[in-house]
């Protein structure tokens, strides 16, 4: 077997993790191709936070296969963690490596000679900390420093598939953020299961880390990633907004808007203390971008609990939103709840908070028209334009110039294309580095 390919479901964790296990297959002397040639080895990593992850498994599944039948298919990931059984009997399926086996994967597929082979120790086991951060694209990098919850929310599934909470220590992330800037990144993405948790059990601490990370040279931009509100600490808060390479960028999972629900589904605080974050960050920085993730059609959710969820989010002056319709995971505390709402019911809750994240997003993009930001240059051209993100997470296209490629530009937002996206004012074109 000399050729492996990757492919990745779920969030920016798991990328980190694809491109570190990538590249310890490269050092064991494979060459990794892209997934659409064919490959001796298929790798899978897999989310299982939806019913459609788990699905969209199989078909890649079929995939691999067809382009090379003769192919090993490996599945990692949450899903693998969960439902090895399962994921073992999907047919195109070699082998199945669980939360504390994926990081040995090269030495173990050495055992995949003939029939099936699944490893898949207990997640109580699970307790080793692996570093990861994704490579392959110049402008960014996502940068694990954390997996693993304590939280054991009614709905997820995360602590059962990634274990509990554990992490980096800060002289290890600060070196890999040190190799990163040697690389020619210009921003890192920090993550984790739960980011602000960062620090257990080592005697640290998620503001420790950040104002560490706030000297390393040669990064022109951390992003914080989903962080928990009650982790978020009005100490963040006012460092970010002193901080000169912090982007005012924040994503806040709020679940519900409900007070009855929020206690439900076992998070840990109320209404109350999400706005108390929001107003104090807008206060502190009145330009940042604040995302909020929801949750509907939890069980007991009423219509007027989400009536309450959608005013909320409404009234709140935030950027943008996720919304997602509950679904039932085995093994959570969800399904022993009453009241289920009707799956049609979830998919119209959940149509109404997209609806007003398309209304909340146009409103933060136009009240920044007409003012100059930094802008982040990628790689990517559509139709004669560049594409990039401000600071603040202002989507930007531009008149194409092989100059600004991965480079940080100041450019004057002008104005709205059909699409949402706001277009850049060539004139105001000023290399900055």
């Amino acid at each position: 077997m000399h050729t492996v390919a990757f492919y990745t479901l779920g969030c920016k964790l798991n990328f980190s993790e694809t491109s570190a296990i990538s590249r310890q297959f490269a050092q064991s002397g494979y060459t990794v191709v892209d997934f659409e040639q064919a490959a001796d080895v298929y790798v899978i990593n897999t989310c299982s936070v939806t019913d459609h992850a788990d699905r969209k498994c199989k078909k890649v599944v079929r995939e691999a296969k067809r382009l090379n039948p003769k192919s090993k298919v490996v599945i990692i990931g949450c899903y693998a963690q969960l439902k090895p059984e399962e994921i073992l009997g999907i047919e195109g399926v070699d082998g199945v490596f669980g939360a504390a086996e994926k990081f040995d994967l090269p030495a173990k597929l050495q055992e995949l000679t003939g029939g099936k082979v699944l490893y898949n120790s207990p997640i109580k086991h699970v307790t080793s900390f692996h570093a990861a951060y994704s490579l392959g694209e110049r402008t960014r990098t996502f940068l694990k420093v954390q997996d693993g919850c304590n939280y054991f929310c009614a709905f997820c599934t995360i602590p059962l598939a990634r274990g509990r909470s554990r992490s980096d220590t800060i002289p290890s992330v600060l070196s890999q953020a040190r190799q990163i800037a040697q690389q020619g990144i210009r921003e890192i993405v920090l993550t984790g299961v739960n980011l602000g948790d960062f620090g257990y059990p080592n005697n640290e601490t998620f503001i420790d880390l950040i104002r560490a990370l706030d000297d390393v040279e040669g990064i022109d931009r951390f992003r914080i990633s989903s962080i928990e509100p009650n982790l978020l600490t009005p100490e963040v808060i006012d460092f970010v907004s002193t901080s000169g390479r912090f982007a005012p960028h924040f994503h806040i999972p709020l679940q519900s808007g409900s007070d009855k629900i929020l206690q439900s589904m076992r998070r840990r605080y109320e209404r109350k203390l999400y706005r108390d974050r929001v107003e104090r960050i807008i206060k502190a920085m009145p330009h940042a971008c604040i995302g909020v993730d929801a949750i509907v059609g939890f069980p007991g959710e009423t219509q007027a609990e989400f009536n309450d969820t959608y005013t909320f989010i409404r009234d709140l002056d935030i950027a943008y939103l996720h919304a997602f319709s509950y679904s039932e995971r085995p093994n959570t505390t969800a399904l022993r709840l009453d009241g289920r709402v009707p799956n049609g019911e979830r998919t119209a809750r959940r149509e109404m908070l997209q609806i007003l994240s398309e209304k909340k997003k146009r409103a933060f993009y136009l009240g920044h028209l007409n003012t100059t930001r930094k802008v982040l240059f990628e790689s990517k051209v559509e139709a004669g334009f560049l594409y990039g993100h401000t600071d603040n997470y202002i989507y930007v296209k531009v008149p194409y110039d092989p100059a600004l490629v991965h480079d940080l530009v100041p450019v004057r937002l002008q104005s709205l294309d059909d699409q949402g996206n706001v277009t850049g004012a060539e004139a105001s074109f000023a290399h900055a580095n």
